[in-house]
């Protein structure tokens, strides 16, 4: 809820009574880069009769690109080139050679902004000044435009940053999740009266940073985001497994969105066979692509400009140069190429270095205990045994001594793989593990996500507490 100082505004005439200053947006509904596609951002602007979708101009490196490609490009193929020397003016050449490559945020939420800033997704015919100043970054209300962030393309990308910022950076910005504070909406044509607004997520508060204004701005942001992008009924939830009727493809639930096992080693390499839960096609089309999954867990593989990379789970691992990967003794022959946007749903993990160890991972046994740890990187995980049938059939256990292991970082136990069913040795119901948190489920949802009860896992209370309860998948 949200507290007018006047009177009411939800009284107000042509206010959608589902809007909620507090949250307009989710984080990931910011932070979601992979949400489309560069030819899927090219046909959204053709059917929305964009200006945009014809246009060509500068990036924000002085290249010509296509808007939907200026728009891709900030949101999946961006730049960090802090504590780097560049040179004055440098190149986008220059900065694929020397910075570090990232992700910023969601190209659905770019579109939204630039429609709310400057309406160039539905006008055919916007002004010059609109293009140049089009997501309305360095022009502060009541002041000058700052002249350097003229441009659609420096425009595009200046916003994607400085969003991208204030999801990962909220310490050094005004507005603050969880905190109360009073708007005045001075240019608001709905409303005008003061707000006092307490946002209750970090996506809410990056907008009001953004525009400190409740109407018309961060409400018109409400108002397109669920017209262009409206909420669909979605049944199954992260870290399902589903194939359609009919249809070889298999396909990972993650982030609200359908991942494609490109091939059969890069989904047995994660789960089991039995976790493949079979759906109408309808149901599949429910959920918008995400990026492939190409490579088996723990692949090696290979960039443009030379890095060698360990995959595991989530993350690429960086090997710190050609000597330390020789010295690990990896085949040259097994690692395979990838470009840039294959590895970009993976995070940057830890640099494999000439004094790591255990970089694939290994079972180790205290001699004296029993107790059993998985060493990944010089840090032990405790394994609980009912993993090691689970997720460890027939892997070798390495026995040392207590000394040795304590050479090794303990981190919190490790836990089962999303998307498990579990349950108690005494208690019939069923979880879903997924996002991290145990999710209950009665027997009608089980048999409703024609889930198989042959692949309920059963573990002890003790192990289940590891968990944090979820909320129930219905």
């Amino acid at each position: 809820m949200f507290f007018p100082l006047v009177k009411g505004a939800q009284a107000q005439t042509g206010i959608d009574p589902a809007f909620n200053p507090n949250r307009i947006l989710e984080d990931w509904d910011i932070l979601n880069y992979s949400s489309m596609t560069l030819p899927e951002i090219q046909t959204f602007l053709q059917n929305k009769g964009s200006y945009l979708a014809n246009y060509t101009t500068t990036n924000t490196h002085g290249d010509l690109k296509t808007a939907a490609q200026i728009i891709h490009d900030a949101a999946y193929n961006n730049y960090d080139c802090e504590g780097i020397t560049l040179s004055e003016t440098p190149t986008e050449t220059e900065k694929f050679t020397k910075c570090r490559h990232i992700t910023t945020i969601n190209p659905k939420f770019l579109l939204v902004l630039l429609q709310k800033e400057a309406s160039l997704i539905e006008d055919a015919n916007p002004s010059q000044n609109r293009l140049d100043w089009a997501t309305g970054y360095g022009c502060p209300d009541n002041w000058v435009c700052n002249p350097y962030y003229k441009g659609f393309g420096k425009q595009v990308n200046s916003a994607a940053l400085q969003f991208l910022a204030y999801m990962q950076e909220p310490q050094n910005y005004s507005y603050k999740a969880g905190q109360t504070y009073t708007f005045s909406n001075p240019y608001g044509t709905i409303s005008q009266e003061s707000m006092i607004v307490t946002p209750a997520n970090q996506a809410t508060a990056a907008l009001y940073n953004y525009t400190p204004h409740v109407f018309n701005g961060n409400y018109n942001t409400y108002k397109l985001w669920n017209r262009y992008f409206p909420k669909v009924s979605r049944l199954y939830p992260n870290g399902s497994i589903i194939k359609a009727s009919g249809d070889p493809r298999v396909w990972l639930i993650e982030n609200g969105q359908k991942r494609h096992f490109s091939n059969w080693s890069s989904y047995i390499s994660r789960f089991k066979p039995g976790q493949i839960v079979e759906v109408d096609s309808g149901e599949l089309d429910n959920y918008p692509i995400g990026s492939e999954i190409k490579f088996a867990n723990y692949s090696l593989v290979q960039v443009p400009d030379k890095t060698i990379y360990l995959l595991v789970d989530q993350e690429k691992r960086p090997f710190a140069s050609a000597t330390v990967f020789k010295k690990f003794g990896f085949n040259p022959e097994e690692v395979e190429t990838a470009t840039i946007d294959d590895l970009a749903g993976y995070k940057v993990g830890a640099t494999i270095n000439a004094t790591s160890t255990y970089v694939t991972g290994a079972l180790l046994q205290d001699s004296r205990t029993n107790d059993i740890y998985y060493v990944e990187n010089g840090i032990k995980a405790p394994v609980d045994k009912v993993l090691l049938d689970i997720k460890f059939a027939g892997d070798q256990i390495i026995k040392k001594t207590t000394k040795e292991l304590t050479a090794y970082a303990t981190t919190t136990p490790l836990l089962l793989d999303e998307g498990t069913l579990v349950k108690t040795q005494n208690f019939p119901l069923v979880y879903l593990i997924s996002g991290g948190k145990k999710r209950p489920m009665d027997d009608a949802m089980f048999s409703k996500l024609n889930y198989n009860p042959q692949n309920v896992v059963t573990v002890s209370s003790q192990f289940l507490y590891n968990y944090d309860m979820g909320e129930a998948v219905k």
